[in-house]
């Protein structure tokens, strides 16, 4: 939000430069995030001056150009070349110098230069309006007043108006202070906290009076729990012109760009006293009455910026007789607004639901001046005096004569804040005993009313402005604010606490896994939970009547919170494929959000996706694709690093995996993944495999506390290893082999390794060939050679035995 600080000179009489000005403000709590310089011409005129033509010949070399002899005073005088038509002798013109910088109509910056134009030497340059930035003339030389004294600067012939403005980044909650006007009474407090009483300055409306009632425009309100308050008036025989420079300045000096007059005035009210008016053109009003109501969902509306809408059934409208005008609070119709031609307005002020203008203001998305500050709540008490400031400002600036009473339309007066606040509460927060007449006297400079005091706190009355404040707390915090955080005492001893917590914290063990996942190349997301609903078609695990809905949703693609991670997760899939990153392991700690009969749920999970090749081409690597064993590997160093182990494997059928895996603990289901299906993945126009994995992160945490981790000694004594190459039927799996090993030495074989496999050349049909790898060790003495032979010799006779095995 832009305050100009000339402006806010108009409502209290600042003692400090702007620079101290703003570091009070951000004090106050209106961050100053920039002060930015203002001149209502840009460069000031600097290096501008009036010059006298004494004589003007045409350009030996060419036909429309004039060859000038200008007195620049105290003597000097240069020759400039000319080309404007209206150039003669005996003028009295603006004359850049050698220097000067000057600016284009986008703000670019060019100086002037000696030079020669057609072989003539020109000194300077004779400017029109347009070059100076005082008008939009530019068809010739910019004539001035015939009793001007040649060298006298331009900049003191016109008005020109410095400025510095502020870039206040106003949080949401500050309604209050989204005008000049309340800023200012921020100000206001801060220096009477400073021990600096100022007045506070408003504009008068005591002057306010009805000319005649040639014109009243009846109003009907048919929903005055969306429109509160409405106010209205009419002006008549107005001249719809620009308006004056000073208004201009002001509104410019905040990035406003002047309209006409009567626009101008009802911004330069918004920005001044934070109450949004519109003015409509009366003749364009049918029916000449004004209706406050909502329309038919799907009818349609044209909005300044010739957009066609289509209407919400909940859109608040200001229509006439036949036809919407206006959406209320928020934008005005194409069709009723203000021109050149307009004799006649109707000047409206209202006070609109905050609720109903943002749900309508996103519906559309607009976001105006007018919706912002509707949004976040205006003084419902200054709608009839900002009316009244509006009107009086016009028939200054455009003449005319207000032409109707006031219609004032207030159904149910919206009551101030009570509050009680307690001395202990705030010395408590505050963490500093203040007096009792310091916190009155902040209170009295927040126009905070007290109407008791006791000996344990004091009752309160909240102007109505202040919708933030309607808490004991919030009331301490503009105490605080106004008394100043600076100012607050605080020891030089650090005391802290180490707080007691467990090892199996989600967080802990969330960063734990993120590390290593890290680790293994692979990146970390972080969606969003909002989504679309139309994903409940790609699943039928996805119910709609489960979905947990927005009230005020920012679109329909995100009007519902998420049932899965996998949508959210082939969204950022897809988003990097399009931009040529095929190669992806991602993961995500994240909530799913459900609406069950039983309530509602809020589910952690930790999803992971690969894709293409899991690592990097290069030239001493060959790429891998990351397939679904890749992923099964991934998953089983994440349960091996919480300790979890015994778990259970089984397939499943899923409408979103063409094949999959669920890994499980007892009666609790951990993770399930496989490959995600064409169908799925072509909604999202993704072509390559994707394999995706969803751990029930709940269940992962509670089963990891249940595991007990066991630590032995590395023994001291070494291992021995002996291999057999054994030739098997086909039909004989590894896991006999090592089932039938395990069993046949239980004590000392520590380990069975399939290490080779052969089928084919020199092998008899129905054959294959094993080697195998077994490792002997025990922890309390060295094994002998006859020792390993002995259990190996066991191994083959059993092997020979009951698989039919044969050493090669």
């Amino acid at each position: 939000m832009k305050i100009s600080y000339n402006w806010l000179t108009q409502f209290i009489k600042l003692p400090e430069d702007p620079e101290k000005t703003g570091e009070l403000l951000t004090d106050l709590g209106l961050e100053v995030e920039g002060i930015q310089s203002f001149q209502s011409i840009k460069g000031g005129l600097e290096g501008i001056v009036v010059g006298h033509v004494l004589s003007c010949e045409a350009h030996p070399n060419a036909d429309k150009l004039q060859l000038t002899t200008v007195d620049l005073g105290n003597g000097e005088q240069v020759q400039i070349v000319c080309g404007a038509p209206n150039i003669g002798a005996g003028q009295k013109v603006p004359v850049a110098t050698i220097g000067t910088t000057l600016y284009d109509e986008n703000g670019e910056e060019w100086k002037i230069k000696k030079g020669k134009i057609r072989g003539e030497a020109s000194y300077g340059m004779i400017c029109s309006e347009k070059e100076l930035g005082l008008g939009s003339s530019h068809e010739g030389i910019m004539v001035m007043k015939d009793d001007l004294i040649p060298g006298t600067p331009v900049a003191e012939i016109f008005e020109i108006e410095n400025d510095h403005v502020f870039e206040i980044g106003l949080t949401p909650n500050r309604a209050d202070a989204m005008s000049h006007w309340g800023v200012a009474r921020d100000l206001k407090a801060g220096y009477q906290q400073k021990g600096s009483n100022l007045e506070l300055i408003t504009p008068s409306v005591s002057s306010f009076h009805v000319d005649n009632r040639s014109l009243k425009i009846p109003i009907q309100v048919e929903d005055s729990n969306l429109a509160p308050r409405y106010c209205g008036v009419t002006l008549s025989e107005v001249k719809v012109t620009d308006s004056p420079k000073w208004l201009q300045n002001r509104l410019k000096a905040i990035g406003i760009t002047p309209k006409n007059n009567i626009v101008d005035a009802t911004n330069y009210v918004m920005h001044e006293l934070g109450q949004p008016l519109h003015a409509f053109d009366a003749a364009k009003i049918t029916g000449n009455e004004i209706h406050v109501k909502t329309l038919k969902s799907g009818t349609k509306f044209v909005t300044l910026d010739e957009v066609e809408r289509e209407l919400h059934e909940e859109d608040l409208m200001i229509c006439d007789t036949e036809k919407p005008l206006c959406i209320a609070g928020v934008f005005g119709g194409l069709g009723s607004g203000v021109t050149r031609e307009t004799t006649k307005v109707f000047l409206e002020s209202a006070y609109f639901n905050p609720v109903s203008v943002r749900k309508t203001a996103k519906r559309h998305g607009l976001n105006t001046d007018a919706s912002f500050r509707f949004e976040r709540g205006i003084d419902p008490n200054i709608t009839e005096y900002a009316l009244k400031r509006a009107a009086l400002l016009i028939t200054e600036i455009a003449g005319g004569e207000i032409t109707s009473d006031i219609d004032d339309l207030y159904f149910k007066k919206i009551e101030d804040f009570q509050v009680f606040l307690t001395f202990d509460k705030v010395n408590k927060l505050i963490g500093e005993n203040l007096q009792e007449e310091t916190i009155k006297s902040i209170l009295a400079s927040l126009e905070i009313r007290v109407n008791n005091v006791t000996e344990t706190g004091m009752g309160l009355t909240i102007p109505s402005y202040r919708v933030d404040v309607q808490r004991e707390s919030d009331v301490i915090e503009e105490i605080l604010r106004v008394y100043g955080y600076n100012n607050i005492k605080f020891s030089e001893k650090l005391n802290a606490s180490v707080a007691n917590s467990s090892k199996f914290e989600d967080y802990k063990l969330q960063n734990l896994i993120a590390n290593q996942l890290v680790g293994q190349g692979f990146y970390e997301t972080m969606a969003n939970s909002l989504t679309t609903p139309a994903y409940n078609k790609l699943s039928e695990q996805l119910k709609e009547e489960y979905n947990v809905e927005m009230l005020n949703p920012l679109s329909q693609d995100l009007s519902v919170m998420r049932q899965s991670l996998l949508f959210s997760g082939l969204e950022t899939v897809s988003y990097n494929i399009n931009r040529k990153k095929n190669d992806l392991k991602l993961f995500e700690f994240g909530k799913t959000y459900h609406n069950y009969v039983s309530g509602r749920s809020e589910n952690k999970h930790l999803s992971m996706f690969v894709t293409g090749n899991r690592n990097k081409e290069g030239w001493n690597s060959t790429p891998a694709t990351g397939n679904f064993f890749y992923l099964k590997g991934v998953i089983n160093t994440i349960f091996q690093r919480l300790g979890i182990s015994n778990l259970k494997t089984s397939g499943f059928k899923s409408d979103v995996f063409s094949e999959g895996l669920i890994m499980s603990s007892a009666k609790s289901k951990l993770v399930e993944f496989g490959v995600v299906k064409k169908s799925v993945l072509k909604h999202f126009d993704i072509e390559q495999e994707v394999i995706f994995a969803d751990f029930n992160w709940d269940a992962v945490i509670e089963v990891s506390k249940t595991q007990q981790n066991k630590f032995t000694p590395i023994p001291k004594y070494p291992a021995v290893r002996r291999d057999f190459a054994l030739l098997i039927d086909e039909a004989v799996t590894y896991s006999e082999i090592e089932k039938i090993a395990l069993q046949t030495e239980k004590k000392l074989l520590k380990e069975v390794n399939l290490f080779d496999v052969y089928q084919g050349k020199n092998l008899p049909e129905g054959k294959k060939s094993y080697a195998v790898s077994f490792k002997f060790q025990d922890e309390n003495k060295t094994l002998t050679d006859k020792q390993v032979d002995k259990m190996m010799g066991k191994l083959q006779h059993r092997f020979e035995k009951e698989l039919n095995a044969e050493l090669r």
